[in-house]
C-alpha cells in the first residue's frame, strides 16, 4: 500500500468484521520511531490463525483466496527495521477480555519508510461505514495530541447518528484543526 493509513484502515475493518464495538487506533511517533497500535474487542483469533495471518495465502474471506493486509503491513515494517507482533484472545477462551493487538513499528527515517498518509481520512471513512461502532483515535506528536472518542461523541449526540453529514464534517474539521495545532 502507499500509504500507512490504507493499512489502519484495513486492519481496523478487519476488527469491525470481527464484532468489534471499540476499536483503537493509537499512533505514537518518538524518536524517528512511530509506534501503531490498533485494539479491538472483537472475537479474537485463535493461536493458528494468528501465525496464519501474516502469510499472503491465508485469508478467512470466501471471495478471493489471499489476504494481503497483514503480509502488507509486516513487509512496510520490517522494511524500515521495524516490527509486527499480534496478540489476541478469542471470546471462547476470555468471554469477558478477548479481542486483537496489533502492534507496528516503523522507523521514519529510513528510506523505505511508507509515508503515514491521510490518516483522518481513514478514520473518517471507519465512522461513516460504522457508525453503530465505537472508535478511539489517537495520534501522539512531539508537540501534543491528536484525539477522538466517538463514545464522548455519542454522550453529547443523543440519537443523532455519526455519519450524519454535519457530524462527519464536524469530525473532519475538528481532526484537521488538532493537526494544524500542532504543526
Amino acid at each position: 500500500m502507499k500509504e500507512l493509513s490504507l493499512n489502519i484502515l484495513d486492519v481496523a475493518e478487519n476488527s469491525v468484521k470481527a464484532g468489534a464495538t471499540l476499536t483503537q487506533i493509537l499512533l505514537d511517533e518518538e524518536d524517528g520511531i512511530l509506534t501503531l497500535q490498533i485494539v479491538d474487542d472483537g472475537c479474537g483469533m485463535s493461536e493458528d490463525v494468528v501465525h496464519s495471518v501474516v502469510d499472503p495465502f491465508y485469508t478467512t474471506r470466501t471471495t478471493r483466496k489471499v489476504g494481503m493486509g497483514i503480509p502488507l503491513l509486516k513487509l512496510a515494517c520490517e522494511q524500515t527495521g521495524g516490527e509486527l507482533s499480534i496478540e489476541s484472545v478469542t471470546a471462547e477462551a476470555n468471554p469477558v477480555e478477548h479481542g486483537t493487538h496489533v502492534t507496528a513499528t516503523f522507523n521514519m527515517n529510513h528510506i523505505d519508510f511508507t509515508p503515514l498518509g491521510d490518516v483522518c481520512a481513514s478514520v473518517l471513512t471507519l465512522i461513516q461505514g460504522h457508525p453503530d461502532t465505537d472508535f478511539l483515535f489517537e495520534h501522539k506528536k512531539s508537540g501534543g495530541v491528536v484525539e477522538l472518542d466517538t463514545r464522548k461523541l455519542r454522550e453529547v449526540l443523543e440519537d443523532v447518528p455519526l455519519n450524519s453529514y454535519d457530524v462527519m464534517e464536524w469530525i473532519r474539521v475538528y481532526l484537521q484543526e488538532q493537526y494544524e495545532a500542532l504543526s
